[in-house]
């Protein structure tokens, strides 16, 4: 059983920051892309930014130079550092990884609960 859990969200002010992380346990054998997705009242989920276990990025264009995604292979875990935070960022934030499970050749996709991000004026 593979298990995401995130944490780091919460209520800032415009032009503040936040970390988010995203750790996954469970019987893993590997993590191909690590990203982060967003939801805000009354409108779809939308892509933030992922990173593949080759190390390449991808960014909504609203947060490139604002956010940064990185991940710790080692601890499984991937990380949103958000910078300069305005109102319009405000969502749930939702970690979502390709991970293969011991014993499966295929890789599946694995969400986290979410986490609520409200940015204030």
């Amino acid at each position: 059983q593979v298990q995401l859990v995130e944490s780091g969200g919460g209520l800032v002010q415009a032009g503040g920051s936040l970390r988010l992380s995203c750790a996954a346990s469970g019987s893993i054998a590997s993590i191909n892309v690590m990203g982060w997705y967003r939801q805000a009242p009354g409108k779809q989920r939308e892509l933030v930014a992922t990173l593949t276990s080759g190390g390449n990025t991808n960014y909504a264009d609203s947060v490139k130079g604002r956010f940064t995604i990185a991940r710790d292979n080692a601890k499984n875990t991937v990380y949103l550092q958000m910078n300069s935070l305005k109102p319009e960022d405000t969502a749930v934030y939702y970690c979502k990884e390709d991970i293969r499970p011991h014993g499966s050749p295929w890789y599946q996709n694995y969400w986290g609960q979410g986490t609520q991000v409200t940015v204030t004026s």
